[in-house]
């Protein structure tokens, strides 16, 4: 799930997505200021809409992804009660933007360009990502968007497939990431040696090994 909060551009409503709609035709019922969009041939729920959010959670800020603590979810699950809709919200207690290790790079076998690698994020999960950067290699120490990522532009990073290979990720440079350097480098960000692996970036200060 992604919790996603931004007063200045889409007004008090707290945003969130819950499964990705591939396109299908969507509905919207709501009560109160609970919003439930779903997609109308199955049911399925792939988004949450709570209006005047701040009335319920005055602490509230954000310019962008926004990471609810277990008190917020309380509140935002009783909403969700009184507005009669089943769903629940859960956590799963760090962001989805950490930082990885670059396992293995092989070239793709269908492309001139593409890198297919095997890179861990956290707790010895390893995801299988391809990539397209110049300097992408065995070895890196990266910034990595998992499935479920919000980019500070606001793209949400799902599960896709390049020319045959499924890829369950992106390996992101410092410019998809906002972050000041990116006017002077070009292809993903390569960190210092020490970082450490599957942590959350609000929790680790990125340095460019560059």
């Amino acid at each position: 799930m992604i919790f996603s909060y931004n007063k200045e551009a889409v007004g008090d409503c707290l945003v969130v997505v819950v499964a990705n709609a591939k396109g299908g035709e969507v509905a919207v019922e709501r009560v109160d200021d609970v919003a439930r969009i779903y997609l109308e041939d199955t049911k399925e729920t792939v988004g949450l809409n709570f209006f005047n959010i701040s009335k319920y959670l005055p602490e509230i800020e954000g310019n962008g992804q926004i990471y609810p603590s277990e008190k917020e979810m309380n509140v935002l699950n009783e909403l969700l009660e009184k507005a009669g809709v089943q769903d629940r919200l859960s956590d799963n207690g760090y962001g989805k933007l950490v930082t990885g290790y670059v396992q293995s790079c092989v070239p793709h076998e269908d492309s001139d360009h593409l890198s297919v690698t095997q890179t861990e994020v956290a707790n010895g999960e390893v995801l299988q990502i391809v990539c397209g950067a110049k300097n992408i290699r065995e070895g890196l120490r990266v910034v990595v968007a998992q499935p479920g990522a919000m980019m500070p532009n606001g793209l949400i990073i799902w599960p896709g497939n390049l020319r045959g290979v499924d890829s369950y990720g992106m390996i992101c440079s410092a410019r998809e990431l906002g972050l000041p350097q990116s006017e002077a480098q070009s292809g993903i960000m390569e960190l210092v040696d020490e970082t450490p692996i599957g942590k959350p970036i609000g929790e680790v200060t990125l340095k460019d090994k560059r």
